[in-house]
């Protein structure tokens, strides 16, 4: 796609937003405004921002846009009948949510399969724009984005319970050959150096640490070659870096890529609380934050990238 059409099609979203502000607002100003926002979409496009760049620019247009739009209403000299006020901010609401639930998702870590790079309650914003996504929504086409990597950290549905959302690290992308010997993965035939694994017991299991064996799930086994899994097209072979404590590929096969919901982008807040408060949500919790909120907050870890 040309950049000239890329920076048009953001700039048509950007000029529909602009319909929240008042009429006498959009009059004065709206042609700066838009040409603003184009010029600094052509800056990015031509340095070839990467997607976290992206993500950071349209969450601080979105700040801009809420926070003005509220003043200027404020500061208009006749207030709106309320019929027309409630539609206008019916709108403003509207675009709002179209906009933080396509760009970036919410989401709580429950468990400690990524220690100790993420821990159990870990509240994190994954950007949902970043990666290829086939075309399933209309980002694919307007916004940058790029094929996942070995190495990417995913947030992705479970394939075998999609209502449930994983983050794993990548290992494998199609065509790799992979397998594990006494812990150490290799891959394409070289042992990859991890200092993101954790390995929490010297233990060997076969099952586990000797991947692929015969315990191996069908999925896995039918893309078995010379004691190596061949990831398959459209897969992606993953494993928490908590590897004596992951329930990942070795377990339940591979991730299909159109499963794919983003890659976490930053902490915004994590609380050190129990895997089954996270699972399960309580009272007890409610109450437990209540209380504890500032003592039990891990300060250290806020707008921490993953």
């Amino acid at each position: 796609m040309e950049d000239s059409v890329f920076v048009r099609r953001l700039c048509r979203a950007y000029a529909a937003m602009l319909y929240a502000y008042p009429r006498d607002f959009r009059l004065r100003y709206g042609v700066e405004m838009r040409q603003f926002f184009h010029d600094r979409c052509r800056e990015l496009v031509r340095a070839q921002a990467p997607s976290s760049a992206w993500v950071h620019f349209g969450m601080r247009n979105l700040a801009d846009w809420i926070v003005s739009t509220v003043r200027e209403r404020r500061a208009a000299r006749k207030p709106p009948g309320m019929r027309k006020l409630v539609q206008e901010w019916a709108v403003t609401l509207l675009l709002f949510l179209f906009v933080t639930t396509t760009l970036v998702q919410a989401y709580v870590v429950p468990t400690g399969s990524m220690e100790n790079n993420i821990l159990v309650g870990d509240h994190m914003l994954v950007d949902k724009v970043g990666f290829e996504n086939g075309g399933n929504n209309w980002s694919s086409y307007v916004l940058p984005r790029r094929d996942v990597k070995r190495g990417d950290i995913i947030a992705f549905r479970y394939p075998e319970d999609i209502r449930q959302t994983f983050v794993k690290r990548v290992i494998g992308v199609p065509g790799d050959r992979i397998h594990l010997a006494n812990k150490q993965v290799i891959r394409n035939g070289q042992a990859l150096e991890e200092p993101y694994a954790r390995h929490g017991s010297p233990d060997i299991d076969d099952d586990r640490d000797n991947f692929p064996t015969a315990a191996a799930p069908a999925a896995i086994a039918l893309h078995v070659r010379d004691g190596e899994v061949v990831v398959p097209p459209d897969m992606l072979f993953v494993l928490g870096d908590n590897r004596d404590n992951s329930l990942d590929s070795r377990y339940w096969g591979f991730v299909p890529s159109s499963y794919v919901v983003g890659k976490p982008l930053v902490i915004y807040w994590s609380y050190d609380a129990p895997t089954s408060d996270y699972v399960n949500w309580n009272f007890a919790h409610l109450e437990d934050v209540a209380l504890h909120f500032f003592t039990k907050t891990r300060w250290s870890r806020t707008l921490m990238a993953p």
